[in-house]
């Protein structure tokens, strides 16, 4: 059977240049994971040398980055967009600083709102229709999800449902839908067996096909047989145009040109997690013992990208990862979490499914346990980790996550930048202080509404190296204090305001040991 050299391959080039000013682009990926890299990487260069296309809109659920050049951050150049509508923006700083300075129309949106959109859009609905985003700055009685003021509001609203309230992200047409494979067959299936992750490719290209616009496919190679039907991911119907990338622009992740271990069972003569290694002895292995503590046994398990993924190296050094089962928003079901420009990747997966599918099962309070990091921490307990003046990392799954999961636990290190400890006879020492506190008057950013966490009767923990915070109703409770640390001098003159004090506890001898 031929290959589809008419009038589906082409290369990187040609599929960039029939990109039109005005198109609404979605993009798939999760930070390097399935991100088209050949394709960004020609849109850039094309619009370098030509000035086009311009005034785009770009539509991405998932981080797309290496915090420097390469994933969304192809977008970026001035004139080429008009509009971002984001899930994660700090792995793209340069489309952060484009949206910072009122440059483009820039909303950051939850990133399941955001692949359930797609969708939607294919389905010809309204809009998606969630309680995900209530009480936080994505909900239009705040800010809308709106990042300056160049931003028109509409794209949300509140709606009465049922005697309820949620909120509804309006649907749009999308022109261009740019997704990544391992391989395309002779009628243009593609199959995603080498790849971490199915992302939300489906659905970005029935998306796009739906709308009336064309969907390019960046592949790694041309495969001489048909795919079986069960494996086939995008089925070629849905595909417009297929690029065969260069090794270099189709690494596994940003870090990792391949990994076995991402697509593939755990064997049976390797222990789970025995590939991980042991975590010296500092505030985040503290942090993660700590919040180990806190897993219920058969749980269904979110951790988040950063300091929460080093609670799988603790559950593998004890012996606890047949207890429980680790998720990915991305998709991985089971197996150990990857961490850095491999976050979105498991190690040794039960199963993977898509990213769509994947929030829907959070999004309906699948999730018994999440921890997640928190950048700013207020006296009611409700946390920032989307926007800090200049700086704009984005919610990504973290609205999701943090408003269903079951028991949330928030972990991170007292203070932050230049923070030094060390552990001497089971008791914590600061050796300095971080220049930047995390525990202030009132957070620039409503990521996570307490209030409401209080109302749906959720568990919340605030676990730091130092102090362990539970929310109550009346506010932020201190009800941990490690070994050596002085209440008044390190913890409570390190904060803008003060937590409720009834006796709190001394954290764990165990933690603070080289062998707990």
């Amino acid at each position: 059977m031929p290959f589809p050299r008419d009038p589906k391959l082409c290369t990187a080039d040609e599929a960039a240049a029939l990109v039109k000013a005005g198109d609404t682009i979605a993009s798939g990926g999760f930070v390097g994971a399935c991100h088209p890299e050949a394709i960004t990487s020609a849109l850039e260069r094309r619009f370098h040398k030509t000035g086009q296309p311009r005034d785009l809109t770009v539509v991405y659920a998932a981080g797309q980055g290496d915090g420097k050049t390469r994933g969304a951050n192809h977008f970026a150049a001035e004139g080429m967009l008009k509009r971002v509508i984001g899930g994660h923006w700090g792995l793209a700083p340069a489309l952060g600083k484009l949206a910072i300075e009122g440059k483009i129309e820039a909303y950051n949106f939850p990133q399941g709102v955001i692949c359930q959109l797609f969708r939607d859009i294919a389905a010809g609905r309204p809009g998606c229709i969630t309680h995900i985003g209530l009480h936080t700055f994505v909900d239009p009685t705040m800010e809308g999800g709106r990042l300056n003021s160049a931003t028109p509001e509409g794209l949300v609203e509140r709606v009465e449902l049922g005697g309820k309230t949620w909120l509804w992200y309006k649907t749009f047409p999308i022109t261009v839908g740019l997704i990544r494979a391992t391989g395309a067959d002779p009628i243009g299936n593609v199959i995603m067996n080498r790849e971490v992750i199915s992302g939300e490719g489906l659905a970005i290209a029935q998306a796009v096909h739906n709308s009336g616009g064309i969907v390019i496919a960046q592949v790694s190679e041309l495969l001489a047989e048909p795919i079986e039907p069960q494996q086939v991911v995008v089925p070629g119907v849905l595909i417009d145009k297929i690029v065969v990338s260069e090794p270099h622009e189709h690494e596994q992740t940003f870090a990792e040109a391949y990994n076995w271990r991402y697509c593939s069972a755990q064997p049976a003569n390797e222990a789970p997690g025995e590939h991980l290694k042991p975590m010296e002895l500092n505030q985040r292995r503290i942090i993660c013992r700590r919040a180990c503590q806190e897993l219920p046994e058969n749980a269904i398990v979110n951790l988040g990208i950063g300091m929460p993924e080093g609670i799988a190296r603790i559950a593998a050094e004890r012996g606890l990862l047949s207890k429980f089962t680790l998720t990915v928003e991305s998709g991985p079901i089971g197996g150990i979490p990857a961490g850095g420009m491999s976050f979105g990747a498991s190690v040794h997966p039960e199963a993977v499914i898509g990213q769509p599918d994947q929030f829907d099962f959070y999004d309906g309070g699948g999730l018994d346990y999440a921890a997640l990091g928190a950048a700013q921490i207020d006296e009611q307990g409700n946390v920032n980790v989307s926007k800090f003046g200049t700086r704009l990392p984005g919610v990504g799954g973290f609205v999701n996550i943090s408003q269903t999961a079951k028991t949330l636990v928030f972990c991170g290190s007292f203070t932050a930048d230049g923070l030094r400890v060390t552990v001497e006879g089971g008791r914590l020492k600061i050796d300095q202080e971080g220049k930047v506190r995390k525990f202030v008057h009132a957070v620039e950013q409503m990521s996570y509404n307490a209030d409401y966490a209080r109302q749906r009767k959720q568990k919340v923990l605030y676990v730091t190296e130092r102090a362990v915070f539970t929310l109550t109703a009346q506010g932020l409770e201190l009800v941990e204090v490690a070994p050596g640390i002085n209440i008044q001098t390190q913890i409570l003159d390190q904060m803008d305001f003060a937590p409720i004090l009834n006796s709190p506890r001394l954290m764990a001898t165990e933690l603070f040991s080289p062998a707990g």
